[in-house]
C-alpha cells in the first residue's frame, strides 16, 4: 500500500485523495455526498464490466476517427480490457442511489481507467496532463449517454443470468412432472375440491409457466439493445463527432456479443426510460409467478399432519427454536420474499421513470439499482428453489389416492350421463354421509356398476390415456 495522498483538482476546487486509489477528486466527493445505502457500485460487476465496455467501444471510435492518438487509446483500451476481466473494481467505492443521473459513477469509471492507463504509460496515478479522465477517457461522451447505455447492458447480462436459471428450474419440474406422472390426485378451485389431476400435470404446469416468463425475458432485453451514445448531453450529439454513434455502437457490439443498435432518435432515447419500466415489468411477472408457485408449494406440503399434506419438501433446516421437530418451507419462503421485494422494486422503477423532465432522466441510478438487485436476487432464489427444494420433493402418494376417493368432486364426471341435478343430489348424500360417490350413484341405479366404476377410474378423471375395459361400460359411455 502506498502510504499517504495525492492532491486533484475540480471545478470547485482542489481536494487531498489517497496515493494508492486509482479514483480521483469526483469520486471522493461522491463518497461524501452519497453515503446512502451502504453499498458500492463495485459491488454489481455486470454494471462495472459495462462501463468499461462502454469506454472502450468509445476509445477504439475516438481513434479510429483521429481524434484521439494511438499512444493514449491503446493504453485506455488495455486498462478498460483489465477492468472487463475483473481487475480493480474495489476501485469503485460509490453508491449505487445518487443525484447527478449517473454522473458520479461516469466519473468514478473515468478516473480508474486515466490512471491505470497513466500507470501502463509508465506515470504516476494523478498525472492528467499525460492522460486525462475527461479530455481523454470521456472524449466525445456524456454521463448521459454512457451510463444509461451501460445499464441496460449490466441488465442485459443479469437477465441472461436470470434466464438460465429460470431454466434450470423448468427442467426440475419437467423431472418431477414425469416422476409424478402417474400420482393422482385432486385439483381444487378457490380452495376447494374440483375435479381429479395428477402431481404430474401440476408440476408440468409450474415448468410451461416458468419457459413463459422465459419467452418474454427475451422478447424485453431486445428493448434493451438500443442506446442513445453519441447524444452527448441531450441527445443532439454536441461536441461529437457525426459518425461517432454508429462506429461505438459497433465496437460495443464486439466487445460484449451483444447487438448494439443506435436509437433512431437520440435526443427521445435519451430522456425516455420506457425500455427499462416494460422489462422491470417483465420481471415483475416473473416475480408474481414465481411468488405463486411457491404459495402452492407451501399449501400442498401443509401439515404434516394437519395440513393438506400432499407433498414433503427436503427439510433444510431446523424450523423451531421452541418446537422440537417442526421444519418449515424455508426456500419457498424466500423465493416469495424476494418476490416481494422485485414487485416494491418494479413500483420504483415507474415512479423514477415517470419522474423524468425535459431533456433527461435524472433518476437512473435508483432505476439501475433496483433492477440489478432484483434480477441478481431472483437468479439466486431460483437456484436455490431448484436445488435446495424442487428436486428432494417427494409425494404422499397413498393419501393423495385416499382424497380423490373421498371428494365429492368427482362427481363431476357423471354429469353428462345422468344430468346436473341428479349429480348433485349425489354430491349433497356423500358430503352428508360421508359414503363414496361410487357407492351412492352404484344404488341410485341411475347407471350400471360397471359404468360407474368405468366413468370414475382414477386415470380416467385426470384425463389420461387410458382405455376403458369394464365389462358393460362402453355402450354407456358412447351415449
Amino acid at each position: 500500500m502506498i502510504e499517504g495522498t495525492r492532491t486533484e483538482r475540480d471545478s470547485l476546487g482542489t481536494r487531498a485523495v489517497p496515493r494508492d486509489a486509482y479514483w480521483g477528486v469526483h469520486t471522493a466527493r461522491a463518497l461524501d455526498n452519497f453515503a446512502i445505502t451502504g453499498d458500492r457500485i463495485g459491488n454489481y460487476p455486470a454494471l462495472i464490466t459495462a462501463l468499461a465496455a462502454v469506454k472502450q467501444a468509445a476509445c477504439r471510435a475516438n481513434r479510429d476517427l483521429g481524434l484521439l492518438d494511438t499512444r493514449r487509446a491503446d493504453a485506455i483500451d488495455a486498462a478498460c480490457d483489465e477492468i472487463r476481466g475483473g481487475a480493480l473494481h474495489d476501485q469503485f467505492p460509490i453508491d449505487p442511489v445518487q443525484g447527478g443521473a449517473g454522473t458520479s459513477t461516469n466519473m468514478n469509471a473515468n478516473e480508474v481507467i486515466a490512471n491505470r492507463a497513466l500507470e501502463l504509460l509508465g506515470h504516476d496515478r494523478g498525472a492528467y496532463t499525460e492522460l486525462d479522465p475527461l479530455d481523454h477517457v470521456n472524449l466525445g461522451q456524456s454521463t448521459n449517454d454512457v451510463y444509461p447505455t451501460a445499464v441496460k447492458l449490466a441488465v442485459v447480462h443479469h437477465i441472461h443470468d436470470l434466464v438460465a436459471a429460470l431454466g434450470r428450474l423448468a427442467t426440475e419440474f419437467d423431472r418431477k412432472a414425469i416422476e409424478f406422472a402417474e400420482v393422482i390426485k385432486m385439483g381444487r378451485t378457490q380452495l376447494q375440491d374440483a375435479v381429479p389431476m395428477t402431481l404430474g400435470q401440476e408440476f408440468g404446469t409450474f415448468a410451461i409457466m416458468v419457459r413463459e416468463d422465459c419467452a418474454r425475458l427475451g422478447e424485453g432485453t431486445a428493448l434493451l439493445r438500443e442506446c442513445n451514445l453519441g447524444g452527448t448531453a441531450i441527445g443532439t450529439g454536441i461536441n461529437g463527432h457525426p459518425d461517432y454513434p454508429a462506429l461505438a455502437c459497433t465496437h460495443l457490439s464486439e466487445l460484449t456479443g451483444i447487438a448494439v443498435i443506435s436509437a433512431a432518435d437520440l435526443i427521445e432515447a435519451t430522456q425516455d426510460c420506457g425500455a427499462f419500466v416494460q422489462v422491470s415489468g417483465i420481471v415483475k411477472r416473473v416475480a408474481v409467478k414465481l411468488s405463486k408457485i411457491c404459495n402452492d408449494l407451501r399449501l400442498m406440503s401443509s401439515g404434516p399432519t394437519t395440513g393438506l399434506g400432499e407433498i414433503s419438501l427436503p427439510p433444510v433446516q431446523a424450523g423451531s427454536s421452541i418446537m422440537p421437530g417442526k421444519v418449515n418451507p424455508v426456500i419457498p419462503e424466500v423465493v416469495n420474499q424476494v418476490a416481494f421485494a422485485a414487485i416494491g422494486n418494479d413500483m420504483t422503477v415507474t415512479m423514477a421513470a415517470e419522474a423524468g423532465q425535459l431533456q433527461l432522466n435524472a433518476f437512473e441510478p435508483i432505476i439501475a439499482y433496483s433492477m440489478l438487485r432484483t434480477t441478481a436476487h431472483l437468479t439466486a432464489a431460483v437456484d436455490a428453489l431448484a436445488t435446495r427444494c424442487i428436486a428432494g420433493i417427494t409425494p404422499h402418494r397413498e393419501h393423495l389416492e385416499q382424497g380423490v376417493r373421498r371428494s365429492i368432486g368427482i362427481v363431476t364426471a357423471l354429469t353428462p350421463h345422468i344430468g346436473y341435478a341428479e349429480s348433485a343430489r349425489i354430491a349433497k348424500q356423500a358430503l352428508h354421509t360421508g359414503r363414496p360417490v361410487e357407492e351412492i350413484a352404484t344404488e341410485l341405479g341411475l347407471l350400471s356398476a360397471d359404468t360407474v366404476k368405468a366413468l370414475l377410474a382414477p386415470h380416467r378423471l385426470a384425463g389420461l390415456a387410458r382405455p376403458v375395459t369394464e365389462h358393460g361400460a362402453a355402450h354407456e359411455l358412447s351415449r
